[in-house]
């Protein structure tokens, strides 16, 4: 059986709750991030439990595609997306998001992931994907921090898709059904 690997970072967003958990389910970002394009299933706007996403592009000098499945959503605290096609023989990554009650959110993301291809995929997923997947993780924090703390969200999400203080009214399917 071959080795699972764990990627795990966290950041300290000011901005609320609700923006923090909807921004990081926002597919263009997922897509200014990655460099990769949805091409099949949710292509654009928020995902939700039961969506899935064809990702396509190019990571590493190849050609790429993974496709994941939101599986498990908890609105505002915590959602998984699963590889349901892919390059790996596993991947699974957790978002989750803690209210400090001091004006900031706490982002902590959690990837795991097993290659393919015996003691040869073990190497790659060691010395190749675990530094690259590190950085893309980086790179995503960042970048929804800056959108959050900005003004850049109200891009991202219209006024209808968040309730917090400072917009109106609920419309994300997620947030409704509280």
């Amino acid at each position: 059986m071959n080795r699972e690997y764990h990627v795990r970072e966290e950041i300290l967003v000011r901005a609320p709750m609700e923006r923090c958990f909807l921004l990081s389910t926002s597919v263009e970002i997922v897509e200014r991030e990655l460099g990769m394009h949805p091409v099949k299933g949710r292509t654009s706007g928020l995902v939700v439990e039961g969506d899935t996403v064809r990702w396509e592009g190019w990571q590493l000098g190849l050609p790429q595609f993974h496709e994941s499945l939101i599986e498990l959503f908890e609105p505002l605290l915590f959602f998984r997306d699963r590889m349901i096609a892919g390059r790996f023989a596993r991947f699974e990554h957790d978002h989750h998001f803690n209210d400090r009650g001091d004006g900031t959110v706490l982002l902590s993301d959690e990837l795991r992931f097993v290659m393919q291809w015996g003691w040869f995929g073990d190497l790659i997923g060691q010395w190749v994907l675990v530094p690259h997947i590190a950085g893309l993780m980086r790179k995503r924090f960042t970048l929804l921090k800056t959108i959050a703390e900005g003004d850049e969200w109200k891009r991202y999400l219209s006024r209808s898709q968040t309730s917090s203080s400072d917009v109106q009214g609920p419309s994300h399917p997620a947030i409704m059904e509280q």
